[in-house]
């Protein structure tokens, strides 16, 4: 998912401190929001944060009481959980869109079973479920009520969590999980992907190279279609997704640079690399000259039957 870095108790923790602890590119983007707007994304990401915990198992029952809160969204019916029951206020002033809240949890419950992505198509529905929601329930935190505008947000969000992947492959490894599809890496097993990070030489090494690539690669795509969106936001808001999607994109450049040294652990983005892509984001702006394109369906033809957002 999006959220990294978690910090104990977040379930207590005040939203604005999670946002400042767990995530730090999120948090330096959210200064150019202005206070309320970034109050709520702050919330917002908050509650996110709590719910990945819990599929991380973090919380003591953190899948059963993710799975509680799922069955709760979808039958209306049974218990609920402390930490759904608290944010309803929120989601309800916020018009979050039902939807994405319940596909974001049942992404994460993809999570609690070994995980081994078979398809590109599994791939981006995946992306979907844990990131692109995101970016869907974050437009109306940031006052964005142009449906149309929402299939960018999901792309953003796909993009950036196709970036958490590239730059995680080791790490997802050791927990047994491989999100690379199957057919990129010969179905290669996550301990396998251990065993090349020793081999840097070998064949499954290179297979996962030139998967991490293709990753990137396919991440472009939809940072590309999700930057065209941003003009729909209030400007303060353009600005700071903007500047968040450039330092999340950074991370791609920094792999890349690095020729995708993959084995070497996760590559993270300095103070002054943020600064950099602050400022980088500034002529986006100029986007808000030119109505919102249309939005390239192909981009969600393996989301076609799973989402309705218009």
């Amino acid at each position: 998912m999006l959220l990294n870095n978690p910090t104990p108790n977040n379930e207590t923790v005040e939203a604005t401190i999670s946002l400042q602890k767990n995530g730090k590119s999120f948090y330096w983007a959210s200064r150019f929001l202005g206070k309320e707007m970034a109050e709520n994304a702050a919330r917002l990401y908050a509650f996110c944060r709590v719910l990945d915990d819990m599929a991380d198992g973090d919380f003591a029952e953190g899948p059963h009481r993710l799975l509680k809160m799922h069955q709760w969204l979808v039958h209306q019916s049974g218990d609920s959980d402390p930490v759904l029951e608290e944010i309803q206020p929120f989601l309800t002033e916020m018009q979050l869109p039902k939807q994405a809240v319940k596909d974001l949890i049942d992404g994460l419950l993809q999570d609690q079973t070994d995980v081994l992505i078979q398809s590109e198509a599994e791939l981006i529905q995946y992306s979907y479920h844990v990131a692109g929601t995101v970016g869907w329930m974050m437009c109306p935190v940031l006052k964005c009520r142009d449906n149309n505008a929402f299939a960018f947000a999901i792309d953003l969000g796909i993009a950036m969590q196709l970036t958490n992947i590239a730059r995680d492959v080791y790490e997802d490894a050791c927990m047994g999980r491989r999100y690379l599809p199957a057919d990129w890496v010969n179905d290669i097993s996550p301990s396998e992907i251990i065993d090349a990070a020793n081999e840097i030489e070998s064949q499954n090494a290179d297979a996962i190279k030139s998967a991490i690539t293709r990753l990137l690669d396919l991440a472009e795509t939809y940072y590309n279609s999700g930057r065209k969106g941003l003009r729909a936001l209030p400007w303060k808001a353009h600005l700071a997704i903007g500047v968040a999607a450039f330092i999340y994109r950074r991370i791609g450049i920094e792999l890349r640079k690095n020729n995708v040294n993959w084995q070497n652990g996760r590559t993270v983005t300095s103070g002054f690399a943020k600064f950099q892509s602050s400022w980088a984001a500034i002529p986006l702006l100029l986007s808000r000259l030119k109505r919102l394109p249309c939005h390239d369906k192909k981009l969600h033809y393996y989301l076609a039957e799973k989402i309705d957002y218009l």
